[in-house]
């Protein structure tokens, strides 16, 4: 079977962040050992370009980025270090008006020596819940993460994730990882999403003991919220909520905490973060909140537009300076 260049892509982010090792994680998909390292070879030389189809292309001197656009992404990049390739794209879409892809940026990047090697700061999920969801508050995921505060022990952290839009609707730290947790925060959740009794989402959870509990259960069949739980030995199931943690704990261990309240300050400012600036993969780079709130379709449409102004702007530059090139050797 032939793999398209994302569908690569992605397995090069799975097996990057495998916690099982490469050789089980390719069996698992159905993947050879060789050719995933041929891959990861291309990849590590070219980046994303090295894992297209290889073909024979007709070049296309028009579409080059002028000089003072690489500049620009290069200035971009110094300034907001923290965004990956990816990132400083859709920012660079976003914030400065003019289309670059994704490619462009890591080879103007690697050329400058800004990149050194493939950064991505997630990946997706290796697998996902066999129903997709098809609007926002159709269905929602939560689970509890561990971290720690200094001399204070062990915090439970509960998070509620609206499937569709990967939008955290309600968070708390816990100091304990019990169904009472669990209602408090489905309630918590529930009152922020405003939703309607004949609205209410389908909630997807793993299978703790605070999961599995007959007063969780009378909980939720009072609120009308059907309780689905992922396959036991299968965490896959929730892997929008499981990347979402790891990715999390990625920026917020990198500190350590004394106080809970430090902690609680810490992750509020990730979950703006994650929720209102990080540009996600999975939802065509546009925002969680976009999802969520039904901005995402208008940004979309701007983006294409931006895009085919910029093509044209190119487009004009090459041809002008065609003409020029001819009249001087004329």
């Amino acid at each position: 079977m032939r793999l398209s260049q994302t569908e690569k892509m992605e397995i090069i982010r799975i097996v990057e962040q495998s916690e099982v090792g490469v050789v089980r994680t390719l069996k698992e998909l159905g993947i050879p050992t060789s050719t995933f390292y041929k891959w990861y070879a291309k990849y590590r030389d070219q980046g994303y370009d090295g894992l297209a189809p290889a073909k024979r292309q007709q070049r296309r001197f028009w579409n080059q980025v002028p000089p003072w656009e690489v500049e620009k992404v290069v200035q971009v990049a110094l300034d907001r270090a923290e965004l990956s390739p990816r990132e400083l794209a859709y920012y660079i879409i976003e914030k400065h008006r003019y289309f670059i892809s994704e490619s462009t940026v890591y080879r103007i990047l690697k050329s400058r020596g800004l990149v050194t090697s493939p950064a991505y700061m997630v990946i997706r999920a290796s697998d996902s819940f066999k129903k997709k969801t098809t609007v926002v508050n159709q269905m929602w995921q939560t689970d509890f993460t561990y971290l720690k505060v200094v001399g204070w022990g062990w915090y439970y952290l509960s998070t509620i994730l609206d499937d569709y839009s990967r939008y955290i609707i309600y968070w708390e730290l816990c100091k304990s990882m019990k169904d009472v947790d669990v209602e408090r925060c489905v309630e918590q959740a529930l009152n922020r999403a405003n939703l309607a009794p004949d609205q209410r989402p389908k909630l997807l959870s793993d299978n703790g003991p605070c999961y599995k509990s007959f007063e969780l259960k009378g909980f939720l069949d009072d609120k009308g919220i059907q309780h689905i739980h992922g396959s036991p030995n299968h965490p896959q199931t929730q892997g929008k909520i499981e990347r979402y943690h790891r990715s999390m704990k990625n920026i917020i261990k990198l500190d350590n905490y004394y106080i809970p309240e430090e902690l609680e300050r810490r992750l509020t400012e990730f979950v703006d973060y994650y929720n209102n600036h990080r540009y996600h993969e999975s939802l065509k780079n546009v925002k969680p909140a976009d999802v969520y709130f039904g901005r995402d379709q208008k940004i979309l449409l701007e983006n294409q537009k931006i895009k085919r102004k910029t093509m044209r702007s190119r487009r004009m530059y090459y041809q002008k300076k065609l003409t020029y090139n001819q009249q001087t050797v004329s």
